[in-house]
Formats: C-alpha cells, sequence, structure tokens
C-alpha cells in the first residue's frame, strides 16, 4: 500500500484458516491506496451461485474486489472440468454477475486460466469465455498465461484479437507464469498491446 500498488491479491478465503483470517485482519486495515482482492474459483457445474460454497465465501470476505478465475482452454473444459461447453460458459457467467450483484463494490476481475493455449488451440470458444465474464459484469479481463509457454509476439498477437473482439468493453490485464524464462517480456509484450495490469 505505501508502495502504491492498486491490488493486493488475498488468496482463496475457503481454502484454509489463514486465508480466512488474511481478509478478516484486512477488513480492519486502513488501507490508503491499494484495494484487497478475494481470488476464487467459478461456480461448480449444476449449482446457483447463491448456494455455492465458494460464492458465498468470496462475498463473505467483504473484499473491494473479487477475482474469479475460470476455464477457457476447451480442453480443460472437456477433460479436467468434464461439462458441457455451454455449461462452462453459464459457470463463468453465472459467476462473476453474482459476485458483482452480491460485493461491497461490485468490481470483479475475470482471470481467464491458460488463455494463450485456449486462443490456440480454439480461439473462438476461447473468446466467448472472455465475452462471457463480460456480459456477467466483469470490470478486468486478465489473460493468463498459465503454463509460461508463450513467446512475446504471440502475447502481442492474442491481446490484439482480443481488443479486436471485445471491442474495449473492458480494461485487460496480463499474468504470465515463468515456466520459459519469459515472465518479464511477456507482461511487458501486453502491456505494449495494451493490457493495463
Amino acid at each position: 500500500d505505501t508502495l502504491g500498488v492498486d491490488y493486493i491479491e488475498g488468496g482463496y478465503p475457503l481454502s484454509n484458516p489463514k486465508d480466512t483470517a488474511f481478509f478478516e485482519q484486512a477488513g480492519k486495515t486502513d488501507f490508503k491506496h491499494a484495494k484487497v482482492c478475494a481470488f476464487g474459483m467459478t461456480r461448480r457445474r449444476g449449482a446457483d451461485p447463491a448456494d455455492d460454497a465458494g460464492m458465498k465465501a468470496l462475498v463473505g470476505a467483504h473484499a473491494p474486489v473479487i477475482t474469479i478465475v475460470g476455464k477457457t482452454w476447451d480442453l480443460h473444459v472437456d477433460q479436467v472440468l468434464r461439462v458441457d461447453r455451454d455449461e462452462n460458459l453459464a459457470m463463468i457467467r453465472e459467476s462473476v454477475t453474482f459476485c458483482r450483484e452480491n460485493s461491497e463494490t461490485g468490481d470483479v476481475f475475470y482471470d481467464a486460466e491458460h488463455f494463450f493455449d485456449g486462443l490456440a488451440a480454439n480461439a473462438q470458444y476461447a473468446l466467448s469465455t472472455l465475452t462471457a465474464a463480460v456480459e456477467g459484469g466483469a470490470c478486468r479481463v486478465i489473460l493468463c498465461d498459465t503454463n509460461g509457454g508463450s513467446l512475446p509476439g504471440w502475447i502481442t498477437e492474442a491481446v490484439g484479437r482480443v481488443q479486436s473482439h471485445l471491442g474495449g468493453e473492458v480494461t485487460l490485464g496480463i499474468h504470465t507464469h515463468n515456466d520459459s524464462g519469459l515472465a518479464t517480456a511477456n507482461s511487458l509484450a501486453g502491456i505494449k498491446a495494451g493490457c493495463a495490469q
């Protein structure tokens, strides 16, 4: 906060007692600049967000921002979640909407997990997951290179494709992993291409 960091992600409030305690303490802390973010997953398949323990924990953390992570790569939708692709889109949209409507500020970020791999494998579906998040009311969409295998040129191209697809409806962020030693270069490429975070 003193350094001027805009957002501090505090973890998943349902995951363990320490994360729950963090949000209790953060709620009593007078931050001058930074906003604390609670992080969690989309609702479970077939569940109403209002009945989902994860959703309730996120809004119950009373954090100024909620970050929802969702599946973007059709491979993971099919083989990890094992849900219909349309159900995955509904999970994203409904989770963002629930958190927006029931949180302290209504600020919800959407983390597009494995976005760059998903875009390479099935661009139409990967982009449709971002559309679902925006339709749900996400104020920021974070493009994640979760495997850390992208090159800066691909990051630049992909961010451009997202901007064309979403038409500037939402602020973009970049989240890169360093498996190939390129996290810094990829982050800078994302920022240069138009990501604001």
